[in-house]
């Protein structure tokens, strides 16, 4: 790839998140009576509510590190796509919602701050060996967390959305058969430890 296309690459990325961060404000704001198509569209889908939860920005930071070039790009593409994000979803609250939501937005600039280093490793997901395995199941793991609730006597599904994008990142992340079959398992396992642990 020539340097011209690195650098278009990486500020459509950051035009992605400055686009999300201004659309999920705005479904956050939007109010409607479900009377036009648009409205009956976003009812049915629950956009608000997809935009809203953690599982649609893990999968998005996810699809960006596995399909950038090196570790190193994943991590520049992420961290912009995610100061994009949350700056001007900050922005738009602050000038047109009309108020300043500042503790609820140190928690996204804190995970900000950790995503070049968590999209470094991301990137290795998609390798053959046992790291790329752990790492891929580490994230399933916490894709579990976002598209389930889980119990230590129950396991249920939150949405058919939920449900669709942790399909995604299994697909985003298959290597083979056999390292998806064991990803799986091993993020399965994970996740009724960690939940029998913080019970």
């Amino acid at each position: 790839m020539t340097f011209k296309k690195k650098i278009i690459n990486t500020l459509l990325i950051l035009l992605l998140g400055i686009v999300l961060g201004i659309l999920s404000k705005w479904l956050d704001d939007f109010r409607d009576d479900g009377k036009i198509l648009w409205q009956i569209l976003n009812g049915t889908l629950d956009l608000r509510g997809i935009f809203s939860e953690f599982g649609i920005w893990i999968f998005i930071a996810t699809v960006i590190s596995v399909y950038s070039k090196t570790p190193l790009r994943a991590s520049l593409n992420v961290f912009l796509f995610f100061i994009g994000m949350t700056v001007n979803y900050h922005l738009y609250t602050i000038y047109f919602s009309g108020f300043n939501p500042k503790r609820y937005m140190m928690i996204w600039y804190t995970i900000t701050l950790f995503t070049p280093t968590l999209a470094f490793f991301c990137w290795y997901a998609k390798g053959k060996n046992k790291i790329s395995l752990v790492i891929s199941s580490l994230i399933l793991c916490v894709m579990i967390f976002a598209s389930f609730n889980i119990g230590m006597w129950y396991f249920d599904l939150k949405s058919i959305i939920d449900l669709l994008i942790f399909i995604g990142t299994v697909f985003i992340l298959y290597v083979s058969p056999k390292n998806c079959s064991i990803s799986l398992i091993i993020s399965f396992i994970l996740a009724f430890g960690f939940r029998l642990l913080i019970l």
